[in-house]
C-alpha cells in the first residue's frame, strides 16, 4: 500500500508540471490568428495537431509499454513535451510562426502519447479492483490540474508580460517534470510475453472500443468544441471575467471547467469503488455533462457561463476515473498498455476534429447550435457504454470484482 501511494504521487506531480504546456496555447492562439494572419481553419489545425499526432503515436506507445515497461517511455515522453513547449517560443520569433506552432504541437503529441499510455498503466499496475477507481481518478485529476494552470498562465501572464514569457515558464515546469520522474518513477510493468508485442498492435476488444468511443464523444465536445471556441464566444458577447480581455477571461473559465473536472475525477473514482460498480456512476456524470451544454446554449452572463462550465467540467471529470477503471477491470494486465493506446487514439480523434469542425461552424451558424449539438453527445455516449458493457459481460452494470 505504501509503494502504491508513493508511485501514484510521483505520477501525479510529474504530469501536473508538464500539463502547463498543454493548456498555455488555448487562451493565446485563437486570438493570435488575426494578429499573425492565420485562418480559423489553420488555428484549429494547430490546436488539434497534437491529437492527430497521437492518433498515430498512441498505438505504438501502448505496444511499447507492454513490450519494454513503463519507466523509460514515461520519462522520455515528459522530456519530449518540454522540448515541444520551447518550440512555441521559436514560433513567436519566427517569420513562419504557423509552421513552428504546427511542428511544436506535433512533437508535443508524440511526447503526450507516451505519457498518457504509461501514466494510467502505472496506476493500473499498482492498483487492485478495490482501489482502481480511486487511483485512476487521482492520476487523471493530477494530470488535468496542470492544464488549468497552463490556461491561467497562458492568459494572464501573456497579458501582464509577454506571450514568450508565458511559453518559457511552461517549458521550465515541463523540464522539472522530466527530472522529477527520472528520480522517482520505478518500473511497474513486467510481463513474460513482452517480445511478442508488435509496435503496430492495437487492442480491438469490446471493452477497449466501448470506452474508446465514449472517450471520443466526450473529447469532441469538451476539448474539441468548447475549448477552441470559448475565447471567440466571450469576444462576440463582450463578456469579461475580472476585467480581463477575452484571452485571460477564457483562460479563467477554462480553468473553472478543468478544476471542476479534477475535483470530480477523484469523486467519481471513489464512488465507483465504494459502490462496486462503474456504469451507474458513469451514466450519472454523462447526464451532468448534458445539462452543462444545455445551460451553455442559453448563457447570457458571466455568472450563467460559470455555472455551465462547472457542470460541463463536473460531467467530464466524473466519468474519467470510473471509465479508465472499467477498462482496467475488463482488460488483462499484460494488454493494458495496448488498451490504453486504443482509448487514447479514439479520444484524440474526437478532440482533434472538434476544433476543425466547430471553429468554422460557429462563424457560419453561431455558437448556440454548435453547443446544442454537443449536448447530445453525452447521451449517445451513454447508450454506447451500456451496449458495449452488456455485450462483454452480459450485464449492464457488472461488479468491479470481475477485474480484481
Amino acid at each position: 500500500m505504501r509503494r502504491e501511494r508513493t508511485v501514484i504521487l510521483a505520477v501525479i506531480l510529474s504530469t501536473f508540471f508538464v500539463g502547463f504546456g498543454g493548456g498555455v496555447v488555448f487562451p493565446i492562439l485563437p486570438n493570435l490568428g488575426a494578429v499573425l494572419g492565420i485562418s480559423p481553419f489553420l488555428v484549429g489545425l494547430i490546436l488539434s495537431a497534437n491529437r492527430f499526432t497521437r492518433t498515430i503515436a498512441n498505438t505504438p506507445a501502448g505496444a511499447l509499454v507492454d513490450r519494454i515497461g513503463t519507466r523509460t517511455p514515461f520519462i522520455a515522453g515528459l522530456f519530449i513535451e518540454a522540448v515541444a513547449t520551447l518550440g512555441y517560443i521559436v514560433a513567436m520569433l519566427s517569420a513562419y510562426p504557423e509552421a513552428w506552432f504546427l511542428l511544436a504541437r506535433v512533437i508535443w503529441g508524440i511526447g503526450s502519447a507516451l505519457v498518457f499510455a504509461t501514466a494510467y498503466t502505472i496506476a493500473a499496475d499498482v492498483s487492485t479492483g478495490k482501489s482502481r477507481g480511486t487511483n485512476m481518478g487521482v492520476v487523471r485529476g493530477g494530470m488535468t490540474l496542470g492544464f488549468p494552470a497552463g490556461l491561467v498562465l497562458g492568459g494572464v501572464v501573456s497579458e501582464l508580460f509577454t506571450i514568450p514569457t508565458a511559453f518559457a515558464l511552461a517549458a521550465a515546469f515541463a523540464f522539472v517534470a522530466g527530472i522529477l520522474a527520472y528520480l522517482t518513477i520505478p518500473e511497474t510493468h513486467v510481463s513474460e510475453s513482452k517480445t511478442a508485442v508488435k509496435p503496430w498492435e492495437i487492442e480491438t476488444t469490446i471493452p477497449a472500443l466501448t470506452v474508446g468511443f465514449v472517450n471520443f464523444g466526450l473529447y469532441f465536445a469538451y476539448l474539441g468544441a468548447l475549448f477552441s471556441t470559448l475565447v471567440l464566444f466571450l469576444g462576440a458577447n463582450d463578456f469579461s471575467v475580472l476585467g480581463y480581455g477575452p484571452q485571460a477571461s477564457s483562460g479563467v473559465l477554462m480553468a473553472v471547467t478543468v478544476l471542476s473536472a479534477a475535483g470530480l475525477m477523484l469523486g467519481g473514482g471513489v464512488m465507483s469503488d465504494r459502490l462496486g460498480m462503474r456504469v451507474p456512476i458513469l451514466l450519472a456524470f454523462l447526464i451532468v455533462s448534458f445539462v452543462g451544454f444545455v445551460l451553455l446554449t442559453t448563457a447570457d452572463s458571466v455568472a450563467s457561463l460559470v455555472v455551465a462550465c462547472v457542470f460541463i467540467g463536473a460531467g467530464q471529470g466524473g466519468t474519467s476515473g470510473p471509465m479508465i477503471a472499467l477498462l482496467a477491470d475488463l482488460t488483462p494486465d499484460e494488454r493494458m498498455g495496448r488498451a490504453m493506446g486504443t482509448n487514447n487514439v479514439l479520444g484524440d480523434i474526437g478532440g482533434g476534429i472538434g476544433p476543425m469542425i466547430s471553429l468554422p461552424l460557429v462563424e457560419s451558424i453561431g455558437f448556440a447550435p454548435v453547443y446544442a449539438a454537443c449536448a447530445v453527445v453525452p447521451l449517445v455516449a451513454g447508450a454506447v457504454l451500456v451496449y458495449g458493457v452488456h455485450r462483454q459481460t452480459g450485464s449492464v452494470s457488472p461488479r468491479t470484482s470481475l477485474g480484481s
